[in-house]
């Protein structure tokens, strides 16, 4: 396993190492030891989840506050994806940033969003199944949504807005000013 840290601290992008013949692949997924060195700390994990969305659904941007934060490790069973985490922690040089990368079934990348982020993504092809371990259980209380297009976050999502999917929860979000105020 690869695991490079990308421009928002303690956040990571894991290549697994894939071996593959005229049979198929094989690759470790999640191996505990091997994860917690390649990024430098110890994160335990205690809730999978799975989600199966068809093209132009965007999920988030969503986070759970406080003491209910949660860690995830995103990954592509089947399918395309932009994934983007946002940078909440008010003490970093990052804050406000985000990450947008592409996740797929092809190169088997996952990323590793720390606690204090907040965490979404958008199906890029005709449906993707999203598979993501989280460190804190969910606790609906704790939920919240910032805008998806939110200016000053300044995204640039891969599919023309006319096209989303998007929950009602989702288009009624916070935007990032006010947020940072509530924080």
């Amino acid at each position: 396993m690869k695991a490079t840290e990308t421009n928002l601290k303690g956040c990571f992008i894991i290549e697994p190492k894939i071996f593959e013949d005229e049979r198929g692949y094989f690759f470790e997924s999640y191996n505990h030891k091997n994860f917690c060195e390649a990024i430098g700390r110890e994160v335990s994990f205690v809730q999978d989840n799975q989600s199966f969305s068809k093209k132009g659904v965007l999920r988030g941007l969503h986070f759970q506050k406080g003491e209910y934060a949660q860690a995830k490790l995103v990954s592509v069973l089947r399918g395309k994806i932009q994934d983007v985490v946002v940078d909440l922690r008010k003490e970093s040089p990052t804050f406000g940033k985000h990450l947008s990368i592409v996740l797929s079934d092809e190169d088997k990348k996952q990323v590793f969003i720390p606690r204090g982020f907040a965490h979404g993504f958008l199906t890029l092809s005709e449906s993707a199944q999203v598979f993501y371990k989280c460190d804190n259980f969910y606790k609906k209380e704790a939920e919240n949504s910032i805008f998806y297009n939110d200016p000053i976050l300044g995204i640039e999502w891969k599919i023309e807005m006319a096209q989303l999917k998007l929950s009602k929860k989702d288009t009624e979000a916070y935007g990032f000013n006010l947020l940072k105020q509530n924080m």
